[in-house]
């Protein structure tokens, strides 16, 4: 069964995923309306209000892939800075629009594009922008 947790959004992020959505093309279009789902359950909120606690668009995480015992650092980016990020995992990408939203110790049930679903969990965030007062970036 499916197991999505309560997710909280920040609203300059969910002005500009949906930007994201409204021009995916085709082949983005699994993880685009993934996403746009996530948005709609979502609770959107103020930057300033975001907890220290929750995903935010740049922020720098700690996750496990629970359905292959493996565990990750990447930095949640918007597609056009994947180039620019080292670590950087693409919001667009399955897994990233996954952790949109999801605080320390959640798990989340993620669809995957070949119909299978992979389970992740936050283990950490090493830097969050609103954590760092960069409301605006």
């Amino acid at each position: 069964m499916t197991y999505r947790p309560p997710i909280i959004i920040n609203r300059l992020d969910a002005e500009r995923l949906q930007r994201l959505i409204d021009t995916a093309g085709d082949k983005d279009r699994f993880v685009s309306d993934a996403l746009e789902e996530e948005l709609e359950r979502g609770e959107v909120i103020d930057p300033e209000e975001i907890p220290e606690d929750v995903v935010s668009m740049n922020s720098r995480v700690q996750f496990t892939d629970l359905t292959r015992s493996r565990q990750m650092i990447r930095t949640l980016v918007y597609p056009h800075a994947l180039a620019t990020t080292e670590d950087g995992i693409s919001v667009m990408a399955p897994v990233g629009a996954g952790l949109i939203g999801l605080r320390i110790g959640d798990t989340i049930d993620w669809p995957l594009p070949d119909g299978h679903e992979v389970k992740l969990r936050v283990d950490a965030i090493f830097w969050q922008p609103e954590r760092e007062k960069q409301f605006h970036r």
